[in-house]
């Protein structure tokens, strides 16, 4: 309950924290726009912000930067790491207001020797800086959660891969879950379903009474699929080796390992009875099979040698080797239609990386493109725009749709900019607290790899796309005045 009610927090902080300041953000860049275009931007807005995103930042380092270590740390813990370096993600945010009208001035001043449109675009974004410099701080916020969660996602995928451990051989089928009054028609479905296939079975103690497997110079890894020891018969030691010409003998156990060992011998230790006295050992004869996979070392112990010494055995898991049959996901829906509830089915596929984020960084990035067009919608508030443009170009419609194109790829340009400078620090230093240890059992974390290319992607192809769209729906009102969007 303590688990859940920590990763309850983590979302509830994540989600509330950057709402509150990105609201914040779009007021500190409505309230510091001058309404005329040629007053310049007050200084103390572009010194405070400045002033508020070193402040920010410092707070994510200090949070990564304490949440570099390796050991374990507790929920709270990383809960606090998590609120300190969202906070400073959101005070660099609020920052950034005031720069949106800043960029805006600076855009107006360096667009002189460009074409026409583009110089007129980029004066009528100036002109309206109370308007357009919200609506570009908007873009800047949806990009800077879009490219924070698309850094956060693929160094967690990384680290959830290193962190992946197979649960069978790939493109094993596992059914387990199951009554032991049921494994007969559990295994009749699979035989219906998979007609001809052979099946594996592993098998435990029916009551729980200690047993234990040991061989000589063989320790076994912690990350094994099994445990110590597993029993069943020729066909689950051979789909455990992957060799289909492994000998088998009823008699005699098999050390599976990666280990160059020399094994003629495994000692069992087991009590029977269930009480407290001391344990009965047997010595039985073994075997070695190297394996080249560090998941499958066991030790395999005939079912019949369990039984001799007084157990009782019931069916644990039925299994499809992969060398005779790769399940099909349609074989396994039909299958599991067939158990219903009485069985689990599962086909290792290996490790499947999570997309729903995509989701999630597609409507940021929607959000994106919408704002920009916004910041056009609407009549421009003077006629100079159309003059110009019908003096210059005719009055031609292209005249008008390059206007329209520069006015919304321009308006997307300052937004990505924006919001990929801020960003790229928060995924950055989000991703240590998110991926340090909570149980002594997650692995180290690997090396995180930004993936610049898809930065650079959103922040070039987010403007061009803007610009492409506001040609398109770009026209000139009857009143003679061009307008960016319908």
């Amino acid at each position: 309950m303590i688990f859940d009610l920590s990763v309850l927090l983590r979302i509830g902080l994540v989600m509330a924290i950057p709402a509150v300041f990105a609201c914040t953000s779009v007021t500190v860049a409505a309230l510091s726009a001058p309404q005329n275009r040629h007053v310049r931007i007050h200084r103390r807005y572009v010194v405070g912000g400045l002033f508020l995103s070193f402040i920010g930042v410092g707070m994510m380092a200090f949070g990564a930067w304490s949440a570099r270590e390796d050991s374990r740390y507790g929920g709270l813990v990383l809960i606090g790491l998590l609120l300190v370096i969202l906070i400073g993600g959101g005070l660099l945010l609020l920052g950034f207001g005031p720069f949106a009208s800043w960029l805006l001035e600076i855009l107006g001043r360096c667009t002189e020797r460009l074409p026409l449109p583009v110089r007129l675009a980029a004066r009528d974004l100036a002109g309206r800086r109370a308007t357009t410099a919200p609506a570009i701080m908007m873009t800047a916020m949806a990009t800077s959660f879009g490219i924070a969660l698309t850094i956060v996602a693929v160094g967690m995928t990384a680290q959830d891969r290193a962190a992946y451990s197979p649960s069978a051989r790939p493109g094993t089928l596992v059914v387990r879950s199951f009554p032991a009054e049921q494994a007969g028609a559990v295994r009749a479905a699979i035989q219906r379903e998979l007609p001809g296939v052979p099946i594996a079975q592993s098998e435990i103690p029916r009551q729980y009474r200690y047993l234990g497997v040991y061989a000589e110079n063989v320790d076994l890894p912690d990350e094994s699929v099994y445990s110590t020891q597993v029993i069943g018969d020729e066909t689950l030691l051979r789909y455990i080796t992957g060799d289909q010409s492994t000998p088998y003998d009823e008699g005699k156990a098999v050390v599976v390992t990666t280990a160059d060992v020399k094994v003629d011998s495994v000692v069992i230790n087991y009590n029977v009875t269930g009480n407290d006295g001391p344990l009965t050992s047997k010595t039985i004869a073994a075997i070695v099979v190297r394996t080249v996979d560090p998941h499958r070392e066991t030790i395999f112990v005939p079912a019949k040698v369990v039984r001799d010494i007084g157990y009782q055995l019931e069916p644990d898991e039925l299994i499809v080797d992969p060398s005779l049959h790769r399940t099909s996901a349609s074989e396994q829906e039909r299958l599991d239609s067939r158990l219903g509830d009485v069985a689990n089915t599962y086909v290792e596929r290996g490790f499947q990386t999570s997309t729903g984020w995509l989701v999630v960084a597609a409507a940021a990035l929607l959000i994106v493109v919408c704002g920009s067009l916004a910041a056009g919608v609407g009549k421009i508030t003077s006629s100079r725009p159309g003059r110009v443009l019908r003096r210059a170009g005719g009055g031609s419609a292209a005249s008008f749709r390059w206007f329209g194109a520069s006015h919304a790829g321009l308006s997307t340009l300052c937004g990505t900019v924006l919001g990929a400078v801020a960003g790229c620090p928060i995924g950055m230093l989000l991703i240590w607290p998110l991926t340090a240890r909570s149980t002594w059992e997650s692995p180290p974390r690997v090396p995180f790899e930004t993936p610049w290319l898809t930065i650079a992607a959103v922040v070039v192809g987010l403007p061009v796309l803007a610009a492409a769209l506001g040609g398109l729906l770009a026209r000139e009102r009857a009143g003679g005045e061009p307008t960016a969007a319908p």
